[in-house]
């Protein structure tokens, strides 16, 4: 009896005395191609923390901010959530640890914080910049009669593709999902980083560029008119955006798409399906603005619940997380542009990606639908497609878009 109870004793000492199992929410860590990357930060951190466990929550894309929100005003919820960067993230930091103390000298390694942080300091960790871009099918230009290798420069570049492909008839100029109105978030800060100064992004990020301004009509304007000299596609409300408009532009089904710069709808994904040589890529120009830039933030990052049990050790897995030698494998399997400047992207043959990386060095501006606030995206997405639809007017959309900013900036 005495042999059994030192062994059990012995057993019991051999484990950890508080193991704990961390709760991880997000939209990715289901993606086959992210997958390798989230398999990789929990093999680094249970390594480093025996006994300690991650367990991923997979959250439905379209319905997750609403499912964090209820989680996060319960006693319970994640030890960790990701959020996109500026509007999204600024809305939750209230739920959020305070991470400026926690992650010390890492912050210097880390690009995209400003979408993470407000005044008083960081509350989320970012792993990624996302940028928009727009991707071409040079074999769909081709079949229109248009050079492959001359992407538009300008509006009347970019009206002249699109009145060939609607006249060809054949697939639309430009793809659109719209079901959720990410469509209008991507069509709005691609236009303003055209049209907008300086200035005025500063303006609108700091609520003294009105909706009703001429400068955000004018962005307003645009995404009517497109629609109006049949750009899109019929039915852009009703389809999502992720992943529905990339399948499509995928298998040929339009001829430019706006997609993302890093980790999926971009320049991987699309040259692994059309080839390589079969994917350009040019900056969305608009109507009477100045060269096109790209527009292009922090991405995503991982905040820790301010009412975790496990506050400490959820920061350590952020950190992982956001680690070079963990990012590097979010790069590798799914040409995540990592935050962490310590990404080696030496290998990349791809030519779309070699131009967009050009661009992130000299041609940046604010992504202005993430320096809205949260009811503000809310509400344009319901404006977008009650204009699409033509149920209201850009002046009447304007005007109810006004009155949630300013009911959200009191």
């Amino acid at each position: 009896m005495k042999t059994l109870v030192t062994a059990a004793l012995l057993a019991a000492t051999a484990l950890p005395a508080f193991a704990t199992e961390l709760t991880v929410w997000d939209w990715k860590s289901g993606d086959p191609l992210a997958a390798p990357y989230y398999q990789k930060a929990k093999e680094v951190f249970e390594a480093a923390h025996p006994g300690d466990t991650v367990t991923f929550v997979m959250q439905p894309n379209d319905q997750y901010y609403t499912l964090l929100g209820t989680a996060l005003a319960s006693i319970g919820g994640p030890d960790l959530f990701l959020l996109n960067g500026g509007a999204q993230a600024r809305a939750r930091f209230e739920n959020a640890v305070k991470l400026d103390d926690k992650i010390g000298d890492m912050k210097a390694d880390l690009a995209g914080l400003p979408e993470f942080s407000d005044a008083n300091g960081v509350y989320a960790i970012p792993l990624t910049i996302q940028g928009f871009v727009v991707y071409y099918n040079k074999a769909l230009y081709s079949a229109a009669g248009l050079d492959p290798n001359v992407p538009p420069k300008s509006w009347d570049d970019l009206s002249k593709i699109c009145a060939a492909f609607v006249t060809q008839g054949t697939v639309p100029c430009i793809a659109l999902g719209n079901k959720e109105g990410f469509g209008m978030e991507f069509w709005f800060s691609t236009i303003a980083a055209s049209l907008w100064t300086p200035q005025e992004q500063v303006d609108f990020a700091a609520g003294k560029l009105a909706w009703i301004s001429p400068q955000v009509l004018a962005v307003l304007q645009s995404w009517v008119d497109a629609n109006a000299a049949g750009w899109f596609p019929k039915g852009a409300n009703s389809t999502a955006k992720f992943m529905d408009e990339y399948e499509g532009f995928m298998r040929g089904e339009s001829a430019n798409t706006i997609g993302l710069i890093s980790d999926v709808a971009h320049w991987k994904s699309f040259d692994e399906m059309l080839g390589a040589e079969n994917v350009g890529v040019f900056l969305l120009p608009a109507p009477g603005g100045a060269a096109a830039k790209i527009p292009a933030a922090g991405g995503i990052g991982y905040a820790v619940n301010a009412k975790s049990p496990n506050v400490d050790l959820a920061v350590e897995f952020a950190k992982t997380l956001a680690a070079p030698e963990v990012l590097q494998v979010f790069f590798n399997a799914a040409g995540a542009v990592t935050a962490n400047t310590k990404m080696d992207t030496s290998a990349v043959t791809s030519p779309a990606a070699k131009t967009v990386f050009g661009w992130l060095a000299t041609d940046v501006v604010p992504m202005a639908h993430t320096n809205a606030t949260a009811q503000e995206l809310e509400e344009i997405h319901r404006q977008s497609q009650l204009l699409l639809n033509g149920e209201t007017t850009v002046a009447e959309a304007a005007a109810a878009m006004d009155v949630v900013a300013k009911a959200a900036r009191q």
